[in-house]
């Protein structure tokens, strides 16, 4: 199953997401086929990072939660909220 997770930054937290952002990515590419895209939300500028949205493949909410605690934004406390939703992934055509 897909879901979709959106991870809204704490105010003020840039340094958090900097001092963690080489790990984060490591964790990211470390995942493989199972996380399908990802990349930081940005504020209105188009360049400040302000949060991160993810689509990622596992078996059930349980299994996506124990993945993302692993997160080292996570694990930092960068994030002021999580969103979870199951998502349909139709355009474009879906891989696989």
């Amino acid at each position: 199953m897909l879901f979709a997770v959106t991870c809204l930054d704490k105010p003020d937290s840039g340094h958090i997401r900097q001092e963690n952002r080489p790990a984060h990515l490591e964790f990211a590419k470390a995942a493989g086929d199972k996380l399908k895209m990802g990349g930081p939300l940005l504020s209105d500028d188009g360049a400040t990072m302000i949060g991160s949205m993810l689509v990622v493949e596992a078996a059930d909410r349980a299994e996506l939660g124990a993945w993302l605690e692993q997160d080292p934004y996570a694990k930092a406390g960068l994030f002021e909220s999580v969103t979870v939703r199951p998502f349909k992934w139709l355009l474009p055509q879906a891989v696989g």
